[in-house]
């Protein structure tokens, strides 16, 4: 990795402020002064800014209990980031695998590492999502049957992918679905005369939300819940 780039994961330190650091003589790369940004660091060296280690930051993956009103995005006008929940160092460099939309609540994935979210979101993947559904009116008994078979969504030239749907009350009932059309979830019980009230999200693959997050709290994804993404 060059020396500039690893300054700056390592640290809360800018590109620009990273070479200023090595113009002024400031890192060391095993005792050396380095003043190159492009130097390679080896591996297991020991790199120190005015005498101080430093370390590089392994992947991160996080698993955030989602409110409502919040974005899985990084910035809008009117309503505050996901990424603002997040009492951490480098969050420029942290994106979401997987958003939800303003008015959902639930599981939501957030990382680093480029090829896992990759692996978690591809279309290639068969990675169940399931949501709790708060509907207006009450389930049709043939609903199940329905989403088995697929949906057809207005504006789509093909029915959704099969969904199972599981019916809790005649109001309220578990989907988890296969694939991420837009604002697929309201659209299949719209399609069906319904209305969702309340979307909120459980599961994604393997991974399931941590009951013991409120809304807003967030945990580091275990060593399992992490390698279950293949």
């Amino acid at each position: 990795m060059r020396l500039d780039k690893y300054l700056c994961e390592s640290t809360e330190l800018s590109r620009a402020e990273a070479k200023r650091l090595l113009r002024g003589g400031d890192v060391t790369c095993n005792g050396k002064v380095i003043k190159s940004g492009s130097f390679k660091v080896p591996e297991a060296a020991e790199v120190r800014i005015e005498g101080n280690l430093l370390s590089l930051r392994g992947l991160r993956y996080i698993m955030l209990n989602k409110p409502v009103d919040f974005i899985s995005s990084t910035t809008d006008d009117d309503y505050p980031s996901v990424l603002n929940l997040l009492d951490i160092d480098k969050i420029s460099t942290l994106h979401i695998a997987g958003r939800l939309d303003v008015d959902t609540t639930g599981l939501l994935l957030i990382t680093d590492d480029g090829q896992w979210s990759h692996k978690l979101m591809s279309p290639k993947k068969v990675c169940g999502k399931r949501y709790r559904v708060e509907l207006t009116d009450p389930i049709q008994d043939d609903a199940v049957e329905t989403f088995a078979n697929g949906v057809g969504l207005r504006g789509e030239k093909t029915v959704t992918k099969p969904a199972k749907l599981e019916i809790l009350s005649p109001t309220e009932v578990l989907l988890t679905i296969t694939e991420g059309k837009y604002h697929q979830v309201k659209r299949m019980f719209a399609a069906i005369g319904n209305k969702v009230e309340r979307l909120h999200r459980e599961q994604v693959g393997q991974i399931e939300l941590d009951e013991s997050l409120a809304p807003g709290e967030w945990r580091y994804l275990t060593a399992e819940e992490v390698n279950s993404v293949t």
